[in-house]
């Protein structure tokens, strides 16, 4: 069976990654000041990070449309047999729901809509794998199978300088982001259940990144399958790449990537922001 890969731009995957395994992507859009940009393609992180420093106001994110899967998918009907689809968290956005939607209505395909209960980095392992296994043959059946099982293993946290766009856009309840901004603390956040929460709070930066070091020394320890493990950053790459080298001292065994947070999780998490996820190593990663 020809199965084809789907995920949104917040995989934030790069221009190699998608030729070299042939994964398809939709886009998310932000709002700047009245304009609309589909991220990277019509603004890079960059760009709109800058822009934002100048602004007042926050911009805003919006979901790809049911057109926009309509248009991608029934293309793809026209050389696949089936679609894996795999978005970002359906608890943080509609994105996945609205690819539901129209899986339901088409008949010229087989779409299998995926949730990563995750974003990111994190949503990034499951396109990957999502992608070899595809490209080396296996069934439908044993990529979801697999994708469950990359999906428990994975453990993403992040810290932000500043929690008020994470709670102004519903992504971090008002409660959780008012005890940091009052106390004027760091709390490291997770993903649970496809929602963002606190971990833990903690009063600087510095020792927020320490305690998610602590965290993955912990998986380390007690996993007994290699691991992999990626640094993501909102338009703060020096930082970025120092907790990278640091890690890579830290942890041999382990092998680590880098990525970013582009504008539609840069709108929530603000510039700054620095995270690290982690999920097995398989024979295809």
């Amino acid at each position: 069976m020809n199965i084809a890969v789907v995920t949104d731009s917040t995989a934030y995957l790069s221009h190699e990654q998608y030729d070299a395994y042939d994964i398809y992507s939709v886009p998310l859009s932000c709002i700047v000041e009245n304009e609309v940009y589909k991220e990277e393609r019509d603004i890079t992180s960059e760009e709109f990070f800058l822009k934002v420093r100048e602004m007042d106001k926050l911009p805003t994110s919006s979901q790809p449309t049911v057109g926009d899967f309509v248009a991608l998918y029934e293309e793809l009907g026209k050389t696949y047999d089936a679609i894996i689809s795999i978005h970002l968290s359906g608890n943080i956005s509609g994105t996945y729901q609205n690819a539901v939607s129209v899986s339901k209505s088409l008949e010229n395909v087989k779409v299998f809509p995926y949730d990563s209960e995750l974003a990111a980095a994190g949503q990034a392992f499951q396109v990957m794998e999502a992608a070899k296994l595809a490209k080396n043959g296996a069934s439908v059946e044993m990529i979801l199978e697999k994708l469950d099982t990359i999906k428990a293993a994975t453990e993403l946290y992040f810290v932000v300088d500043d929690l008020t766009n994470l709670v102004k856009g519903g992504r971090l309840s008002r409660a959780a982001g008012s005890v940091g901004t009052f106390l004027n603390i760091k709390p490291v956040l997770t993903f649970v259940d496809g929602l963002i929460v606190p971990y833990d709070k903690i009063r600087t930066k510095r020792k927020a990144l320490r305690k998610i070091e602590s965290l993955l020394e912990k998986s380390v320890k007690d996993s007994d399958y290699p691991i992999q493990a990626t640094i993501v950053h909102a338009f703060s790459e020096d930082e970025a790449k120092a907790f990278k080298e640091r890690l890579e001292i830290d942890f041999p065994e382990v092998e680590f990537n880098l990525s970013f947070l582009g504008p539609v999780i840069g709108v929530h998490t603000g510039e700054g922001a620095i995270g690290l996820t982690w999920t097995i190593k398989t024979d295809e990663s």
